[in-house]
């Protein structure tokens, strides 16, 4: 059977991808009460100071943080004090703050403490219960009434031990009220039976419904528009199939190497740190069935129903890439067979997308202009805009590529867009499970992809040596145009301006 298919594209140092709703929203979502302590674990560590604490602090400048409700906790091995952490943490905030709110940053920044501690000490765990319990009690809050986020800035590694720790001494007892939540970043394992044990071992701690798997990619604003877009359009319902769009492509690009997390990096590939959770996460959106309702669980229903329609990856339709250079990080080994790229073609086996792929039909005097497309930018400069063929200004009649363009930042000038992250934050304090990762989703995804991750581990698919900054190995090209996509020169997009 020949069916549909969506290419996922990626490298490291030039990452390649390539009827409306009801009127309503889930009245289950809780609504904020008094006294929220919010932890955050390997608070001194990079991912802390540079996401967490910064979405903290814009939730805290818009006003969905209230001063007299919260608290943050730092919990990390390093031997700090309360100011040390807060002087860390300063310069990622200030550059985020205008002038005018240096008081605002004085009052979040005082709003923190730390408490160290490692991350199997039942002393540690003790300590941090204990200022979490002294917080909550001069807030006046009854016991069982309080709210605790723990945020787990850490490998995965550790997360049985520390959630272990949280289970037995840091638990708030939620029969009147109050709740316990645990955000846990990915990746989550490295391959099937590593992600089903982890699952596994949190899932004896912890119920699914205080379990927060974060993906961040599911936070950012064009990956949530997504079903907006694409069910609250007429026009998009009939064509949004197989017999109307030729090929989807997902397309991720960065243009920085490993810059000191060689070791990281090395140690999972861009097929589990990118491919496996961002990108497939924009596939169940972009392929996915209309949800019965915008309920967190009708929503996560259908993206599961689109990872199991998903066909085994065949292996002459994935290449990968390693750039150039790539071993000259003292931090990878000399021998290492880690992808920096890889595009490789998923096909989905259903009534909306099985069969024959059908191009769009263009005039014969404007097959040189390229097809239509509908490109979705998520970041940066976050856009929507559709690619079509014109008249090309002046007397004579020829043809240009143009397009339709929603740009965000030109058109939503008076609104933040926010960031993937605080978004995050205050889904989990509302409890809001819509943009999270659920135990039978995850347990699909790696399905799909451990097959291939075990025979590149086994050195069975060598990925082929590519220059930094280019569009990666030619051999990607040309499987894309196999597969029946053939890419068009000639059209830039330029994001407008105002001036």
């Amino acid at each position: 059977m020949s069916t549909g298919s969506t290419v996922l594209d990626t490298s490291l140092s030039n990452v390649s991808l390539g009827s409306s709703f009801p009127e309503e929203r889930d009245t289950e979502i809780e609504h904020e009460v008094k006294c929220l302590s919010i932890i955050v674990l390997g608070a001194s560590g990079d991912l802390a100071k540079k996401k967490t604490f910064p979405a903290l602090f814009h939730l805290f400048q818009q006003g969905f943080l209230q001063e007299n409700d919260v608290h943050i906790f730092g919990y990390a091995r390093t031997k700090l004090s309360d100011d040390d952490l807060r002087e860390r943490i300063r310069g990622y905030l200030s550059h985020k703050s205008s002038s005018g709110q240096t008081e605002v940053l004085s009052r979040f920044l005082q709003l923190i403490k730390y408490v160290s501690g490692s991350y199997d000490s039942e002393d540690g765990f003790q300590l941090l219960n204990k200022e979490i319990s002294e917080h909550e009690i001069s807030k006046n809050s009854q016991p069982g009434t309080s709210r605790r986020l723990f945020y787990l800035a850490l490998p995965p590694s550790v997360y049985p031990s520390v959630c272990r720790m949280i289970r037995r001494y840091c638990m708030n007892q939620s029969d009147l009220g109050g709740w316990t939540r645990i955000v846990v970043e990915k990746p989550f394992g490295k391959d099937l039976k590593s992600a089903e044990d982890l699952s596994a071992q949190l899932g004896e701690l912890f119920d699914e419904q205080q379990l927060y798997r974060i993906d961040h990619y599911l936070g950012k604003e064009l990956v949530q528009n997504l079903l907006v877009v694409r069910f609250a359009n007429r026009f998009f319902l009939p064509l949004w199939n197989r017999d109307n769009i030729d090929n989807i492509q997902i397309v991720f690009r960065e243009d920085f190497g490993t810059e000191g997390r060689g070791g990281y990096f090395d140690e999972y590939g861009i097929i589990r740190d990118i491919i496996q959770n961002h990108l497939l996460q924009v596939l169940c959106l972009v392929a996915m069935e209309k949800p019965v309702s915008l309920k967190p669980e009708h929503i996560r229903d259908e993206k599961v129903k689109v990872l199991q329609s998903v066909l085994p990856i065949k292996l002459e339709e994935v290449v990968l890439g390693q750039y150039e250079g790539y071993k000259d990080d003292s931090t990878v080994s000399d021998s290492s067979n880690t992808p920096t790229f890889a595009t490789v073609i998923l096909r989905i086996d259903n009534e909306r997308w099985e069969g024959h792929n059908f191009h769009l039909l263009d005039l014969s005097m404007c097959k040189k202009q390229g097809r239509n497309e509908l490109v979705i930018r998520l970041q940066p400069s976050e856009a929507m805009y559709m690619k079509l063929t014109v008249k090309k200004p002046g007397l004579e009649m020829s043809t240009i590529q143009s397009e339709l363009d929603l740009s965000y930042g030109l058109r939503y000038q008076d609104v933040k867009i926010p960031e993937a992250y605080e978004r995050l934050i205050l889904d989990t304090i509302r409890g809001d499970q819509q943009h999270f990762v659920r135990r039978d989703e995850l347990r699909v995804a790696w399905e799909i992809f451990t097959p291939l991750l075990h025979r590149i581990d086994a050195g069975q698919l060598e990925p082929i040596s590519y220059k930094p900054g280019s569009r990666g190995p030619a051999e990607a090209d040309e499987l894309l145009a196999k597969a029946g996509y053939v890419q068009t020169h000639g059209y830039i997009w330029i994001p407008p301006t105002l001036d």
